[in-house]
This record gives C-alpha cells, structure tokens and sequence, in this order.
C-alpha cells in the first residue's frame, strides 16, 4: 500500500518535494535570471559553459556514478558531437538546428558503443585506460582526415549560426535559453532514466554485476547502454559549447584536460545525483573566477596568475581526496544535509 501512495507521488520521475524544487529553478532560470543579469559577460563567460559542462558531466554520471563503468574520456564523445554538427548543417540543406543536434548526439553514442565494448571483458582502471582510447582516436581522426574540418588548414573553424525557425539566435541571452531548453529536456529525461527501471539496471550492475545477470539482466544491453547514453548527452554537450561558447571548433579544445575537468566535477558534486552534475560544474567554474577576484580585489594583483592557478590545482585535488574518502556523494550530499538541518530547527 505504501509502495502504491509513493508512485502515485511520482509526476515526470520527480517525487513531489523534487517537482517543487524543479519548478523554483525554472522559475529563476527562465524569468529571474534573465530580468536580473543584464550583462553579457555573465552569460557568456559562466552561465552557458556551464549549462553545456553540466550536461556532460550529466553524461559520464550516468555511466559512472549510475552504472558504475569507470570511463574517461568525456571531451572526446563531445568533440564527435561537435564536429557532427558543423558538417550536418554544412552538407545537409535547411536541416533544423534542433535535428542536427539530435543527430549529432546520434553520432557520438555510436562512438560510446564502439568504445563501451571493453567493459564486457574488463572493468576499474583497465577499463578507465581503454575509454580514454577515446578520447585520442576520434581528436586524432578529426585531425587526421580533412573533410571533419571542411579542409581548413586554419586549426580553427568559426561555428554556423544557431538558426531556429528562420531566426538567427546570436546574442548571448538567446543562445543561453537555447541552452536552457535542451538542458531541461535532457535533464527530465535523465531523472526519468535513473528512477525507472533503465535506472534500477544501471545500478544493479554497478553494484554487483553477476548478482544482476543472475537476475535475467543483460550485462551486454545495460552497459553499452549505459554508454551510449553517456557519450549521446555528451556530444549535445559538446555540439552546444562549440556553436555558443567557443563559436569556434577546434580539437585541441576537447582536450583530455577537458575530460578531467568533467570527472572532477562528478566526483565534487557527487556520484550517482543528477544534481551533484551542476553542483559540481558550478563550483569547477566559479573556483578559479573567486580565486582570481580575490588576487585582484583583496591582494590588488599582487600574487601571480600562476601561483593562483597552482593553489586552485591543489585545493581540487584536496577537496577530490576529502570528498571520496569521507563523502562519497559530494556536494550534492552536504547541501541535502544542509536542508534537512535547517527545516529541523525552523
């Protein structure tokens, strides 16, 4: 009975607490950001890359913190994405943004199943160095093999306009409700995922894989899913901060710093919580620009960039050491703690 009362409290994979919280953030994401900041820089420099790096770190938090495959190489599946993009509107004529897009997404799944084929024979760190194949095999192809680049010799390609409906979307406040529609869709999608059924698979080989298969589900089908589904929300990720953020493509800009930068943030934020994926982008971006405002403002430019640069390098990894020994789910986590403490004492 009590089971029966819990689903019918579930609206889109959402419990009713979740769907409140959801829609406060619609609400300050579609209305009150936008009538508060009123400069570009905000919406160029913060709130659109990490809108896209949240949602590729939504993308290898599904395949790590949900199914439990330790795979790097994230900067890859979106370099796929974004290439794929820029030559389906290049070749393709009059195809809508939103379908060179999905199409893209397409793309790089299908690169996420050719690499997500070790996990069936190995796992842990051996698995983690054969998905970082990954991420050198598809920026060497791009390079190797002019056509990706439209034979530029440049090294770097200026991105198509986003063009929606026979408007062209440039400034950055349009591109970042661009941004915001795919994110939300994607987001309900991946919440619908985790606590359906697709979700409980993930988990269940993630937590004992011969347990799982034992119980009739397939190894095979969950982790390529699991992977394919990973490097799809990726390279829409990738194809979104190429055409908005960069305005630009280049392969050295999916770099496997990238890649890492994208695992710090699941790690910070929180494996397993779809919100420990903006969480933990949030702060991956905000650090450096509060550690740089501080040099500037409080120390009025007196410590070097690159001492700046080294101390934001320790205190990631510091914090990396603190959150997987004592608070496996990060972020995420300690913010819920933060909450149920508060509405105790109120």
């Amino acid at each position: 009975m009590e089971q029966k009362v819990s689903n019918n409290n579930i609206i889109m994979g959402f419990t009713r607490a979740d769907l409140t919280n959801f829609l406060i953030v619609m609400i300050l994401s579609f209305v009150a950001i936008p009538l508060v900041v009123q400069t570009d820089y905000w919406y160029s420099s913060i709130l659109i890359p990490w809108l896209c790096l949240a949602l590729a770190a939504i993308g290898q938090q599904i395949v790590m913190g949900y199914a439990g495959q330790l795979a790097l190489g994230a900067a890859g599946f979106m370099a796929a994405g974004a290439f794929a993009c820029f030559n389906l509107i290049l070749r393709v004529p009059d195809i809508p943004f939103f379908v060179a897009l999905g199409l893209s997404g397409l793309v790089a799944a299908a690169f996420g199943i050719l690499f997500g084929l070790p996990s069936l024979r190995v796992r842990g760190i051996y698995l983690m160095v054969a998905t970082l194949a990954s991420q050198f095999f598809i920026v060497w192809m791009i390079d190797k093999f002019g056509w990706f680049k439209n034979y530029d010799t440049s090294g770097i390609i200026t991105a198509q306009d986003i063009v929606i409906l026979g408007k062209p979307f440039t400034s950055p406040l349009e591109m970042y409700f661009v941004i915001l529609v795919v994110v939300t869709v994607l987001t309900v999608l991946a919440v619908n995922m985790a606590r359906g059924s697709t979700g409980r698979n993930w988990m269940a080989v993630r937590d004992m894989d011969i347990a799982a298969e034992s119980m009739g589900i397939s190894l095979l089908k969950t982790k390529l899913q699991a992977f394919a589904i990973s490097a799809f929300y990726c390279g829409v990720a990738g194809a979104l901060f190429a055409f908005t953020y960069l305005k630009s493509l280049e392969p050295v800009a999916f770099d496997i710093k990238l890649s890492f930068k994208i695992l710090f943030m699941v790690i910070l934020g929180g494996l397993g919580t779809i919100s420990g994926a903006f969480i933990g982008a949030a702060f991956i971006l905000l650090f450096p620009v509060l550690l740089n405002s501080i040099g500037n403002n409080v120390f009025h430019g007196a410590i070097d960039a690159t001492i700046i640069s080294s101390i934001e390098q320790v205190v990631f990894g510091v914090l990396i050491i603190v959150f997987m020994i004592y608070e496996p789910l990060g972020m995420a986590k300690l913010w819920g703690n933060i909450k149920q403490r508060f509405l105790r004492k109120s």
